[in-house]
This record gives structure tokens, C-alpha cells and sequence, in this order.
């Protein structure tokens, strides 16, 4: 055994990379104090001889020094875990790895407590870590190897959460299971990862995105009419187990946001439901998520089919090209940059930023949603996997698909690098200059301006590439990024609608996301959201320039909920954008004009009419109008309906002209008290005639309006 404490003889270094050099000296030598205080306290003499020797050696000092002197999270795990240290270094990461999975997997005591469970989870996710990052550290796994263990132990932790929840609600008669021994069998529970999970491509530090559904024909659930209640307190009790912080840290952190429509529906759906929804009202933002989703816990016979089922939303065999203008939009959304300035390193977000991560995803995901459908080999999970595939079938040149691989492995792997400092979720760059020392240390660069250099390189290819796609195409993005897809804000687009003038930013997002989701009826059809994402830069940037544009938002949020359907109105804003404009103006400033407007969105009709921003017509004028219109009702309730409608709109050109100050408000006291006298004479006739009808005539009566007051 003793030959195998050389690293460079061992089973741990399969690589020529020498581990980095320490960034924090300091840290450095308190990390060996703290292992060589491990080492003494423990009793185990054999073990302990073993790793000083190893410590001592050249290799061992040189990875360790990585460790100890870069991650204070890596430096607490590994001075707790030395033994588990010492197995990879004499067995090596693949071995151990497996070993501890399989202990996760196969655990199948039924008295182990929820406690018992959610600690020894917790325990195991800080061995993984470690391992993931000491085979990363030595050069012994790639970024691919390190990705997908890092997926393989959340979906082992999935599993294991699932089968106790199952086997405890089976003890209590809640559902009765096909084969206790192996719960999630034909259990009805589908669990898909999405994203990275999805694509068995976590990062060092991720939450994992799921999607939890039921089968509504076929589930354990002895009580069926209860079966949503009972998954979704599941799916509560899942998340707990996995997410809760305790004295042992966590598994993952797990959000659920990514079902449909969230913020309206349980954490469980029926697998009915959920296809009722994306056939429906499923935006392509949608598709391009579920290009990723894959079953990783539960009935995965049951998730198969519940994918297959979903095909045809995903992957259209036709060129749709009302889906490719919406995903143009949704990607002219975002702010291209072509060559616009230095990106500066310093507080760079590597994952959303310029030339980030999640530029080289959605260059790959619109890709493979224009012609997957055509072309089954794009229908592939992972990023890098891919880009290679569309290289080979023609869509892309492979020297972008190389060039976009290269530069995405080099992202994802300074993202490692800076969340095993401290086991953090970040993707934020060090906003000074000795952080991102310490950093370009850690990933093995001499100094922090090497690091720089590469890091501007990789970001601007990626930026480039970004760029390039549907490049005939004008920008949606007006000042800023404006993003609503997903179901998180988006940092640049908060930003963004602050500098149009929005007071809460948040709450203005939440609202125009929900438009997207469909949750209204003027946006159920997905014609209507495509010509929406159109339009939304320029409402919002109008809505933004009124005197309230909160106010004048919510107003026609308001507006937008009552009407029955939004393709024509749209289209209207689209085609006419003083339309656009005078409504903003009528939501920010004329409460009483909105809540009519919002009452009667044919008035908007009358806004197009060639004499709407003429003067006011005299009283004569008027009533040759009304009577030009009344003369071919058919009967008096047609008359009635004319009328209203006149004066309705009548009303809304005055209001409308006093507004835009075309007239003060002497003329529009005389204007208005023209429209009802217009309309109350016009009506008598009507009136009388009906009450003659029905009541009969008094002899020699006669009948006569007097006006008061204003009138």
C-alpha cells in the first residue's frame, strides 16, 4: 500500500495538470495545522501513518497546498474526512464515488426517521463534494466527469427521499404499493430534472429544477380523489428533506418553479393537467426548458411515457415560423452587444453577464428547437453534446460548434473554481482586484491579468457567436435587456425598467411575465403572446415616459384582464403606435377614462375614425350624426344600443381632446352637455313611440324633457 501515497503513482492522478498554488498562504498553513490536529486526535494509528506519509510527499504536499490554501470549504471538508482523502488517494475518485452512491441507493431500513435520513443525506452530499472537488483539483476527472457525478448523486438523493416518503405513506394506508422493496416502481410519481440536472450537467454548487407530476391514470394512491392532495404534501415533504438547512448544511437546494404556470398551481400536477397546459397555452420558452427535462427519480417507465406524450409540443416536424419569429424575439430581448466596449472582469456575471454561459445555452437550445423537429439526432440534453450534433448534421460550422465548446468549458469551470471557495451558488465575479487574484490563482493562472486575458477572450467569442444569431433581425431590447420567460426576474431587465422610469421593477415584471404565461384571456392564444413579445419593449418603454407609469400599468393590467381576447388589439398597438401612446396617457392620468375604457374596449375603435381629433361639431352637427345612424334601426332596442354607444364615444373624444389640452374645460362643459341633449332628443321620439306601443295614448297629452342643473 505504501507505493500508492506517491499522487503521481496513485490511483487519484491520471493528469499531467499540477494542482494550483495556494492564493492564501495563511490559510494554507492553518488548513495543515488543522490536518495535523485531525491526525493526532484520532486513534486509528494505521490510517493516520498512512496519510502523513502521504501529506509529506511532494504530490500530496502540492494538492493539498491547492486545497488548504484556495477553498476554506474544501479545507473543513477534507481536515473532517481525511480517511475518505486517504481512499481516494489509494483507490481512486471513481471507485469511491461508487461506493458511496451505492450506499445512498441501496439504504432499506424502513424504521430510518426522516432525521436519520435527511443527516445522512446531508453527510453524504459533503463527501461528494469533496470528492468532486479533489478529482477535479488533481487533474483526475474532466469538467464532463465531475458534471455528471455531481447529477449522478442528486439523482441517488432523489431516490432515496422518494422511496422513504413512498414506503412511510404505504405503512399508513395511504398508498399501496406494487413492490415495497422498490417503491418508485409503478408508483404513478414522475419526477423530471430540468436544466443542468436535465442534462447531467451540475455545477459545483447547484439547486437542482424539477418538475413533479402524477399520473392520473395509473398511481399508488389508494384514495384516487385525493391523489393531488397526497402528491403535492409529497412533493412539500420532498423539498424539505432535500432543501431545509440543519446542523449538517443541506442536500440541494430544489425549486420547483419550472412546473406550469407556478404561481397558480400545486407543486404536484397530474400528468392530464400538464399536458392540457402546454397544449394550450405553453410558450416556447417552455419548449426550449423541456429540450433538457429528464426522469431522475420516481416511476421513470411513467416519466418516459409522459416525455413521448410531449414530443410533438417540443420538437415541431414543420418549420413553424410564427415559433421561430417568437424565439427571434425572445432572444432580440436580451441585449446583443457587438463589440460594445471592454467587458470589465471585475464583478462579472459569468452565467448571465455578456458572453456568459447562458448565451452558449440559448444559442444551442434555438437551434435545436428550429430543426429538431426535422432532425431527431439534435434532440439531445447536453450543451456541448449538442453543439457537436449541430455541426455534423450541417446547421452550424463546426468551427463555431468547436470554438462556442471550448469556450463554454472554460466558463463552467472558472464557475466551479469560484463556488468550491465556499460552497456558495454564485456566478458573480470578485468586484476587486484581489479577489479576482485569488481566483485566477486558484485555476492555476500566475497572476490575476493571464487570467483576465482568457477570461475577455472566451466572453467575447461567445458574445460574437451570441450575436450572429438571427442577425437580420432589429433589436428588441430598446435600452436594456427586457427578459420575462422562466419564472425568475432577470437582474438586467429589473435594471432596465428602472431606467424607464418604473418604481418597482419586480412587481412590473411579475405582472408583463404573467401576460406571457397566458393567465389572462386576452393572452391564452399563442398568436396573441407572439405578437405581445413583439410589442412589450415599446409599451413598456411608452408606459414609462407617462407621469405614473406604475399606476398607468396596473390600470392596464386592469384593462387587458377584461377583454375576451388580445390578437386584434396587438395588432392594433402594433400597427398604430399613437394608439399606443394615447392609451398610456389615458392609464396614467385619466383614472375616469380608463375604468371606460377598460368597460368598453370598442371605444379604442372610435380613436381610428378620421374625425376623432376634430373639433367638437355645434349641436346642429351632432344631430344630424345621431340621426344619420338611427335611421336604419330596426327597432327601439337597436336605437337604445346606438345611442349608448354614440354618446359613449362621444364622451371618450372629449375627454380624450381635454387631455391632450385640445380644449379647455369651458368647451368641454358645452361639448358634453351637446352630446346629452343630442342624445336625449333623439331618444324621445323612440321612447314615446314604445311607451304608445305598449301602454296606448292620453288624449291630448303631450310630454316634455326639462334639463337641470349642469345641463
Amino acid at each position: 500500500m505504501g507505493a500508492l501515497l506517491d499522487l503521481s503513482r496513485s490511483e487519484l492522478a491520471r493528469s499531467e495538470l499540477a494542482p494550483p498554488e495556494p492564493a492564501d498562504p495563511r490559510l494554507c498553513e492553518l488548513g495543515f495545522a488543522a490536518w495535523g490536529t485531525a491526525l493526532a486526535e484520532t486513534a486509528d494509528r494505521g490510517d493516520a501513518d498512512r496519510a502523513r506519509v502521504w501529506a509529506a510527499s511532494e504530490p500530496g504536499r502540492r494538492l493539498l497546498s491547492a486545497v488548504f490554501g484556495n477553498s476554506p470549504f474544501l479545507s473543513k471538508l477534507a481536515t473532517a474526512e481525511w480517511r475518505l482523502l486517504l481512499r481516494l488517494v489509494e483507490h481512486g475518485p471513481d471507485a469511491v464515488f461508487l461506493d458511496l452512491v451505492g450506499a445512498v441507493e441501496t439504504q432499506t431500513d424502513w424504521n430510518e426517521t426522516q432525521a436519520v435520513l435527511m443527516r445522512r443525506l446531508r453527510l453524504a452530499r459533503g463527501c461528494v463534494a469533496l470528492i468532486a472537488g479533489i478529482a477535479e483539483l488533481a487533474g483526475s476527472w474532466s469538467l464532463e466527469q465531475q458534471m455528471r457525478a455531481l447529477s449522478r448523486f442528486a439523482e441517488a438523493a432523489l431516490s432515496a427521499a422518494l422511496r422513504h416518503l413512498l414506503r412511510a405513506a404505504h405503512q399508513r394506508g395511504a398508498v399501496r404499493l406494487a413492490d415495497p422493496q422498490q417503491p418508485e416502481q409503478d408508483s404513478g410519481l414522475i419526477v423530471l430534472g430540468m436544466g443542468k440536472l436535465g442534462g447531467g450537467e451540475l455545477n459545483y454548487s447547484s439547486d437542482i429544477d424539477l418538475i413533479l407530476l402524477f399520473d392520473s391514470a395509473q398511481n399508488a394512491v389508494i384514495a384516487t380523489d385525493d391523489a393531488q392532495a397526497f402528491f403535492a404534501r409529497l412533493a412539500r415533504d420532498l423539498v424539505r428533506i432535500l432543501d431545509e438547512r440543519t446542523g449538517d448544511s443541506y442536500v440541494f437546494r430544489t425549486d420547483l418553479r419550472l412546473r406550469p404556470d407556478p404561481r397558480s398551481t400545486p407543486l404536484a400536477l397530474s400528468t392530464a393537467a400538464a399536458l392540457t397546459y402546454y397544449e394550450s397555452v405553453g410558450q416556447n420558452w417552455e419548449r426550449a426548458a423541456l429540450i433538457k427535462a429528464r426522469p431522475v427519480a420516481g416511476d421513470r417507465a411513467a416519466g418516459e411515457r409522459f416525455l413521448s406524450e410531449l414530443q410533438p409540443f417540443i420538437w415541431r416536424k414543420n418549420l413553424d415560423f410564427a415559433a421561430i419569429a417568437d424565439i427571434h424575439s425572445i432572444k432580440r430581448q436580451i441585449q446583443a452587444h457587438k463589440g460594445g466596449g471592454r467587458i470589465a472582469v471585475e464583478g462579472h456575471d459569468i452565467k448571465t453577464g455578456r458572453g456568459g454561459i447562458r448565451e452558449v445555452e440559448f444559442f444551442a437550445q434555438t437551434q435545436q428547437l428550429i430543426w429538431g423537429g426535422r432532425i431527431p439526432k439534435l434532440r439531445v440534453r447536453p450543451t456541448c453534446t449538442a453543439l457537436r450534433r449541430l455541426a455534423a448534421t450541417g446547421r452550424i460550422d463546426p468551427a463555431t460548434a468547436a470554438r462556442l465548446t471550448e469556450d463554454y468549458r472554460f466558463l463552467r469551470r472558472v464557475e466551479h473554481r469560484l463556488q468550491m471557495v465556499d460552497d456558495a451558488q454564485i456566478h458573480r465575479l470578485p468586484a476587486d482586484r484581489d479577489g479576482i487574484a485569488r481566483l485566477a490563482i486558484f485555476l492555476g493562472y500566475r497572476d490575476a491579468d493571464a487570467f483576465a486575458a482568457d477570461l475577455r477572450g472566451h466572453l467575447a467569442s461567445v458574445e460574437r457567436h451570441y450575436a450572429e444569431l438571427f442577425e437580420e433581425a432589429p433589436s428588441l431590447s430598446g435600452p436594456g435587456n427586457l427578459v420575462f420567460t422562466g419564472t425568475e426576474d432577470d437582474p438586467e431587465t429589473l435594471a432596465t425598467l428602472a431606467r424607464l422610469g418604473f418604481a418597482d421593477p419586480p412587481r412590473v415584471a411579475a405582472m408583463v411575465r404573467g401576460w406571457h404565461h397566458g393567465r389572462i384571456r386576452a393572452t391564452r392564444s399563442q398568436r396573441a403572446r407572439e405578437i405581445l413579445t413583439e410589442l412589450v419593449p415599446d409599451l413598456l418603454r411608452v408606459f414609462g415616459g407617462t407621469t405614473n407609469p406604475d399606476t398607468a400599468l396596473l390600470r392596464f393590467d386592469d384593462f387587458l384582464t377584461r377583454l375576451p381576447a388580445g390578437v386584434q388589439l396587438f395588432s392594433l398597438f402594433h400597427a398604430n403606435p399613437s394608439l399606443l401612446s394615447l392609451v398610456a396617457d389615458i392609464m396614467a392620468e385619466a383614472p375616469r377614462l380608463a375604468e371606460n375604457l377598460a368597460q368598453r374596449p370598442a371605444l379604442l375603435d372610435a380613436v381610428l375614425t378620421a374625425g376623432f381629433s376634430a373639433a367638437i361639431p355645434d349641436r346642429e352637427s351632432l344631430a344630424a350624426d345621431l340621426a344619420a345612424l338611427t335611421a336604419g334601426a330596426r327597432d327601439y332596442q337597436e336605437i337604445l344600443d346606438i345611442v349608448r354607444r354614440w354618446a359613449n364615444e362621444r364622451r371618450f373624444q372629449v375627454g380624450v381632446q381635454l387631455l391632450r389640452r385640445d380644449i379647455d374645460s369651458a368647451r368641454t362643459g358645452v361639448a358634453l352637455a351637446d352630446i346629452a341633449e343630442t342624445a336625449v332628443a333623439a331618444l324621445l321620439p323612440a321612447v314615446m313611440a314604445d311607451f304608445a306601443r305598449m301602454h296606448g295614448q292620453v288624449p291630448g297629452g303631450a310630454f316634455s324633457v326639462v334639463a337641470m342643473g349642469r345641463l
